[in-house]
């Protein structure tokens, strides 16, 4: 597939929690690969579950992407052609799409929800990580467990992508999403690449080609196990608590799936914008390392200037001096 003219890379969040060590990553990586390119980076707020969203997170997420450094060029607050960039704003948009597939023959009702036909082909995935992975949805969803019963048993393969409220599906509006604001590229998640062969066959359906999709490694444990929110240092609020330099905290993120290929760990951004392509980045998951995480921001502090030092520690301690007059 020929690479797009003009790149444009999204990360699309739910505001249901903190913003995890794992899509602060996701969010670098885009921007990286985004600016790398001469693109544009876009922020979209997938924020159709009304039960779990809250505006604290979603401020939590929005803060938590200014301190890191990570600017978008579309998104709230930043405005842009292309929106909403809440997903709560676009139904008309899903409905405007949903209806050109019910034109076309590909969804049915089942019992008030919309299910999607897939198409009972090989979906052919050309992953820049992962590599090219092929899968038939309709042989791959036609056998689900039944966890009571303990055995396989027959399942319908086509997707549901409005639920019988009205409401619709992550598949389908993550599809829309990406088509409609011309998102050219994709990196996510490696847990997220059961789900492209689908969003293939939606983007198809839809008459549209399918962004380039890159699976990026898990972060997991040292001992190899996933992280969880209970583990110290798996939100970003922790670091800008603590006292991490944003620059710092980037930098190692940076280093969670990507390397440039020699011995450098201290990067100025600059120089990692400069090496970010699919070439540098890594094929085995990451370890996730406090400790060095905590030697390189020690790194950072120790090549402050006396003002810098001051004017970073002020906030932690209260009552001190303003850099200027500590500097006499």
């Amino acid at each position: 597939m020929p690479e797009p003219e003009t790149v444009r890379t999204r990360f699309a969040p739910s505001p249901t929690g903190y913003l995890h060590v794992g899509g602060a990553r996701t969010a670098l990586f885009n921007w990286l690969f985004a600016r790398n390119n001469g693109g544009q980076f876009v922020l979209r707020i997938e924020d159709t579950d009304a039960d779990r969203n809250t505006e604290e997170a979603r401020a939590a997420i929005v803060d938590g992407l200014r301190w890191l450094g990570v600017d978008w060029d579309e998104g709230p607050g930043a405005g842009g052609d292309r929106g909403p960039y809440l997903q709560s704003e676009r139904t008309g948009i899903y409905q405007r799409h949903l209806d050109a597939l019910d034109a076309a023959g590909r969804v049915y009702d089942d019992g008030g929800a919309i299910r999607f036909r897939v198409p009972d082909t090989d979906i052919t995935v050309d992953d820049r990580i992962c590599g090219t992975q092929s899968v038939n949805l309709v042989q791959a969803g036609s056998r689900a467990w039944d966890k009571e019963a303990g055995v396989e048993v027959e399942a319908n393969p086509d997707l549901i992508i409005r639920r019988p409220d009205g409401s619709f599906l992550f598949h389908f509006v993550n599809v829309v999403d990406d088509l409609e604001m011309g998102i050219t590229h994709v990196l996510r998640g490696e847990d997220h690449l059961p789900n492209t062969p689908k969003h293939v066959a939606l983007f198809e359906a839809l008459g549209a080609t399918p962004p380039v999709f890159a699976h990026i490694p898990l972060i997991l444990n040292k001992d190899g196990s996933k992280m969880s929110k209970r583990d110290r240092g798996a939100g970003l609020k922790w670091y800008q608590e603590a006292g991490f330099l944003p620059e710092a905290v980037r930098n190692y993120l940076a280093l969670l799936g990507w390397s440039p290929k020699d011995d450098r760990e201290k990067m100025a951004i600059a120089e990692i914008v400069g090496l970010f392509d699919f070439e540098h980045l890594n094929r085995s998951n990451a370890k996730f390392d406090l400790e060095k995480c905590e030697w390189l921001n020690g790194q950072y502090i120790a090549a402050l200037g006396p003002e810098e030092f001051l004017a970073s520690a002020r906030p932690f301690a209260p009552g001190a001096p303003d850099a200027a007059v500590a500097a006499r």
